[in-house]
C-alpha cells in the first residue's frame, strides 16, 4: 500500500532539494503498483522533474536503482537521467530524475497502425539488448537454484488459492518436467518489469524506458514473459517487434522458445498468487489474461504462441 503524503508537506519537503526549491508545479502521478510516490515537478527555466519518495527503509536499494540508471545512461540506454539522490526527512528519501516527455507506449499502440506498432518494439528490442549489457557481480547461488527455490515458494501459496487455472495439471507438469532448462544460462541485470506501461513515445518514436525500481538478476530470456500476459493484449506487431529486435532483426532460436515457454508458463502461477494477496478485486480480469496464454500455447504443448505466428499471416 502506498503511503500518503499530503501536497503541503511535499512543498515544504521541497526546500530540501537544491535543484526544486524554485518549483512552481507539482503533479502527483498516480498509475502503476510501484511503493514509490511519484510526482512530476515543474522548475521555470529548468523544465520538468521527476520526483520519487519512499520510506527510508528502502535507501540501500534506491542507491542501487540510482547508481544503475547513471551506468545504464553511459551504455546509451534511454533511461531517465539520475540528477540526486538523498534524504527529506527522518522518514523519507527521494530520487530526483530528469523527466522523459511523451505518453505511454501502452496507450498509444492501439492508435499506431500496424507498421509503427512494429517499428516501436524493433526499437524497444533494441534498447533491451543495451540494458542487458550491464555488467553485475555474480550470485552465490546460479539463476538455476534461485528461480526453482522462488518457484517452489509460489507454488505452496498456489495450493492455497480459493481460485486457481483451469486444467493447471498441464502446466504444472510442464513446469516440473522441464526446469532443468533453466541450469547454465546467463546471469545479467534484468530490468523486470519491461513492457508498454514502462515505455515512453514521443512524435511516434520510442522516448525511453522507466520504472527500474523492480530490477533484479537472471536469465535475459526471463524479460520477455510480459509480452504473453500484458503486451501482446496490447499490440502484437510490437510484441513480435520487440523480439526481432532483440535479436537485430533477425530470428530467435528454438532455445529462445522453449525458455521464453517455460518462464511463461511459471508468470501463471505466480500471477494467481500475487493477484488474490495483492490486488483480489483484479482477480478476475487476471484470470482472463492467463486463460488467453494458456490458449496461445496449447496449455504448453507448443512453444511458440500463437499471436506470434501471426507475422505469417
Amino acid at each position: 500500500m502506498k503511503r500518503y503524503l499530503t501536497y503541503q508537506a511535499l512543498k515544504d519537503m521541497l526546500q530540501n532539494i537544491p535543484q526544486l526549491r524554485q518549483a512552481t508545479e507539482i503533479e502527483p502521478l498516480l498509475r502503476g503498483y510501484s511503493s514509490d510516490l511519484k510526482w512530476k515537478v515543474f522548475v521555470p527555466d529548468q523544465g520538468y522533474f521527476l520526483l520519487r519518495t519512499f520510506h527510508l527503509s528502502q535507501e540501500p536499494m534506491k542507491r542501487n536503482e540510482y547508481q544503475c540508471m547513471t551506468a545504464l545512461q553511459e551504455l546509451g540506454v534511454r533511461c531517465p537521467l539520475p540528477i540526486s539522490l538523498g534524504r527529506l526527512d527522518e522518514e523519507n528519501g527521494y530520487m530526483l530524475l530528469a523527466y522523459i516527455e511523451g505518453e505511454e507506449a501502452a496507450r498509444v499502440l492501439p492508435r499506431m497502425d500496424q507498421q509503427s506498432q512494429w517499428d516501436i518494439g524493433m526499437e524497444a528490442g533494441a534498447e533491451l539488448r543495451k540494458i542487458h549489457r550491464l555488467k553485475v557481480e555474480g550470485l552465490a547461488e546460479s539463476w538455476y537454484i534461485r528461480k526453482s527455490k522462488k518457484h517452489q515458494r509460489y507454488m505452496e501459496r498456489y495450493r492455497q488459492c480459493l481460485v486457481q487455472m483451469n486444467r493447471d495439471q498441464n502446466i504444472l507438469a510442464f513446469i516440473e518436467q522441464h526446469l532443468d532448462w533453466m541450469k547454465h544460462r546467463p546471469d545479467g541485470f534484468q530490468h523486470d518489469d519491461f513492457h508498454p506501461g514502462n515505455l515512453v513515445i514521443k512524435e511516434d518514436k520510442l522516448a525511453g524506458v522507466i520504472d527500474f525500481n523492480r530490477f533484479d538478476q537472471g536469465d535475459p530470456v526471463h524479460e520477455f514473459l510480459k509480452l504473453g500476459l500484458f503486451a501482446s493484449e496490447t499490440s502484437i506487431p510490437y510484441s513480435i517487434g520487440q523480439i526481432q529486435g532483440y535479436f537485430g532483426g533477425n530470428e530467435p532460436d528454438e532455445q529462445f522458445w522453449r525458455l521464453y515457454s517455460l518462464y511463461t508458463a511459471m508468470a501463471l502461477v505466480s500471477s494467481v498468487v500475487w493477484i488474490q494477496q495483492v490486488m483480489p478485486e483484479e482477480t478476475n480480469d487476471m484470470m482472463d489474461k492467463i486463460e488467453r496464454v494458456r490458449e496461445d500455447h496449447d496449455d504448453f504443448r507448443r512453444f511458440i504462441p500463437r499471436w506470434y505466428n501471426l507475422k505469417n499471416q
